[in-house]
């Protein structure tokens, strides 16, 4: 059962904090920031592992209006999905250093008009573009299924 409703999402100056209740809530949340996003948005996703930045990014691609499977390209670096605006994803962990990152076409990326949502984004945050969005996910004390979502840096548009 969702407990987070689309409409409950309200951007409020530059800061947000939520609490997500399970995976289903945690993909509300992304959708409901996504449908809020320009192309050319970056999303940068912090969080350890089974944090839950995969299932955010689920949301940020439903919001985005991809209907299909959204996977972590965990080994593929990057995974394009098609909607109104296209979402360009991204997972770090096996990146070495910023210098892989321009040589997969980072710069091209940023510049096609999507959106750019970043998993384990700390490990190239001098390559991201000042206006980046940070999402930060974590664990509740005291109940391991909860989140608590904190984003930075959107504003309502």
């Amino acid at each position: 059962m969702v407990y987070f409703s689309l409409r409950d999402m309200r951007l409020r100056g530059t800061h947000m904090d939520y609490i997500s209740h399970n995976e289903e809530e945690t993909e509300a949340i992304g959708e409901a920031l996504a449908v809020r996003l320009l192309p050319g948005a970056v999303i940068a996703c912090r969080g350890g592992l089974g944090a839950g930045k995969t299932a955010f990014t689920r949301g940020l691609a439903r919001g985005l209006g991809y209907g299909g499977r959204v996977t972590s390209p965990t080994f593929t670096i990057v995974n394009e999905y098609e909607g109104k605006i296209p979402l360009f994803h991204f997972d770090m962990y096996r990146l070495g250093d910023e210098d892989g990152l321009f040589d997969i076409g980072w710069e091209d990326y940023l510049n096609r008009g999507g959106v750019c949502a970043v998993e384990w984004s700390e490990r190239i945050a001098g390559a991201l573009p000042p206006e980046t969005i940070k999402v930060t996910i974590s664990r509740c004390p005291g109940n391991d299924d909860w989140r608590k979502i904190t984003i930075e840096g959107a504003e309502d548009k």
